[in-house]
């Protein structure tokens, strides 16, 4: 996906967003719900203000930084080789927040027969998946990938860290998609267990690989 192209979906969309919460303002509440437990019982309220537009506009910054960050990178060569697959999910990470955004509206005007955690956690196994995919094709930089000291000091510790980080990745996105149809606390263990386990590995993997390589 060239760069041009996600920039006019991710404005596309983010208009779209700001768009329903000013058509939908005075059916609005005061108080937005904002925040769900693990229960997805509702234990946070915000202004209807921010309830319109703050994640539309948390949503903007986040495609600026996306967009101009890389290109500070020392490395940015190295990203510009992958740089197709990330603007792809650059646009699923912006869909995904507006989605969110979307639930919050509908739950706040009153349809509230659903699950919250059901209804976002296999979007979040999606991304999983889609990070596991560019994790495959990243190439050494500061901004994107898995980036601990022993990674950033060798290309090839790099490469074999991202490789295993694809599997892991993927398989945590698989998981968090089936959790998402139990919800609850199960819903909860098998999507941040397995992405916690998955990180805390691939450190440590990056450490064995750096300093079997500084051995050799």
């Amino acid at each position: 996906m060239s760069t041009k192209s996600t920039i006019i979906t991710s404005a596309i969309l983010i208009t779209i967003a700001i768009a329903a919460g000013v058509l939908l303002w005075n059916q609005l509440p005061a108080q937005m719900a904002s925040h769900w437990d693990i229960n997805n019982q509702v234990n946070g309220y915000m202004p209807k203000f921010w309830g319109v537009f703050l994640m539309p506009l948390i949503t903007s910054g986040m495609l600026i930084l996306f967009l101009v960050v890389p290109g500070m990178d020392p490395l940015k060569a190295n990203i510009a080789q992958f740089r197709e697959s990330f603007n792809l999910f650059i646009v699923l990470i912006i869909t995904f927040m507006l989605y969110i955004h979307g639930l919050t509206l509908a739950w706040s005007l009153g349809f509230t027969n659903f699950k919250m955690s059901t209804a976002m956690l296999p979007f979040m196994g999606v991304l999983f998946i889609a990070i596991g995919f560019i994790l495959k094709k990243a190439k050494r930089n500061f901004f994107i990938g898995i980036r601990t000291p022993w990674t950033l000091s060798s290309d090839s510790v790099w490469d074999k860290t991202h490789q295993l980080g694809s599997v892991l990745f993927m398989a945590s996105g698989v998981l968090a998609v089936i959790g998402g149809f139990f919800g609850g606390m199960v819903a909860f263990w098998m999507m941040f267990i397995p992405l916690i386990g998955s990180s805390l590995l691939l450190v440590i993997y990056s450490y064995v690989l750096y300093r079997a390589e500084t051995k050799a």
